[in-house]
């Protein structure tokens, strides 16, 4: 694979591991919704599979390359360059058009969510009742976890690690959003927003010369926190890849019509009809991160009246449907090519 990959595959690698890490970093959106749908689900998972034991015996003893080819790393590298950009750089654009055309661009996810069910659901036969027992518990899985309250936030060591493991679950298992089992932790805003601020905020300072963040603790709070929490997401992304390495050989058919139903499920999540309910102090004013925006506490979702901006809003599950299709037309013409 490594050898028959062209420019424009690794270009559009970077740009898949670009839609990863912004889909991870949405409530109720999942990276591995992105990974299924764009074709790659399979190989990152293996590739994810082969950082074991053998390989960091191969790194121990300073064989680097064999390191790198035994883990499929350029694969990988490039995924992952993506990702980190993108939590530098899209999901920041996308923090913005959140906080300003909300409705707008959950109606993209939920029609992108809606063609995924479409993607993954045409080419899957392998109905039965166990398979539909899988479905319809995914289901029920998705749908309750879209309705529990938020826990408040703990900047605890240990379960900063915890949360990190929790994280990357979105990106290994389709339509389960990582980020908003973040927000039920009680921990999104500390996790996936401060902690990545004080990092971006660092770096700034450290290449303009200034050092004065060294005397900020609760600067450098924030850093330990995103070295645990970055610890435990690579912990989680590793166990979980082995563990679902081994049950999408021995249990396929079950895994891929429960990951159905936790997509069906995470429709709940990302309804674009729904009213914000932020967070309060004590005196009842709203609490604010450390970029001045309100913090999300959940959502109450409600059904929509037929007016101008509800149109607007079915028009943009209808443009998120067709990135979809444009995505798996992308990767069928991509497959023949490479046959």
């Amino acid at each position: 694979m490594e050898n028959t990959r062209t420019l424009k595959d690794k270009i559009f690698l970077v740009l898949k591991g670009l839609g990863m890490g912004a889909a991870n970093k949405v409530p109720g959106v999942s990276g591995g919704v992105v990974a299924f749908v764009a074709g790659f689900y399979e190989e990152f998972i293996y590739s994810l599979r082969k950082v074991n034991g053998k390989a960091f015996k191969l790194l121990l003893n300073g064989r680097f390359k064999s390191f790198y080819y035994y883990i499929n790393g350029r694969f990988l590298g490039l995924l992952f360059f993506g990702m980190v950009v993108s939590y530098f750089s899209v999901s920041k654009v996308l923090d913005y058009f959140i906080k300003y055309y909300e409705l707008y661009i959950w109606s993209v996810f939920f029609g992108m969510i809606v063609g995924s069910i479409y993607y993954i659901n045409k080419d899957f036969k392998e109905w039965n009742y166990k398979t539909y027992t899988s479905l319809a518990l995914g289901i029920i899985a998705g749908l309750s976890i879209s309705f529990l309250n938020p826990a408040k936030e703990n900047d605890n060591l240990w379960f900063v690690f915890f949360c990190g493991i929790i994280s990357v679950s979105g990106m290994t298992l389709p339509g389960f959003s990582g980020s908003f089992i973040l927000m039920l932790l009680g921990n999104y805003v500390l996790l996936l927003v401060d902690s990545v601020n004080a990092l971006s905020d660092t770096f700034y300072e450290l290449f303009t010369g200034d050092f004065s963040f060294i005397q900020n603790h609760q600067r450098l709070r924030m850093l330990q926190v995103l070295a645990v929490f970055t610890l435990g997401s690579l912990t989680g992304l590793v166990t979980f890849s082995h563990i679902l390495s081994y049950i999408l050989k021995h249990y396929k058919n079950i895994t891929l019509s429960a990951i159905i139903g936790f997509i069906v499920g995470s429709l709940g999540v990302v309804w674009p009809w729904k009213k914000t309910i932020y967070k309060l102090t004590e005196e009842g004013a709203y609490s604010f991160d450390s970029t001045g925006t309100k913090v999300v506490l959940n959502y109450e979702r409600y059904i929509p009246s037929l007016n101008t901006e509800t149109y607007y809003a079915i028009a943009f599950i209808v443009l998120g449907i067709a990135i979809v299709l444009a995505l798996e037309y992308y990767g069928q013409k991509t497959s023949k090519i490479n046959e």
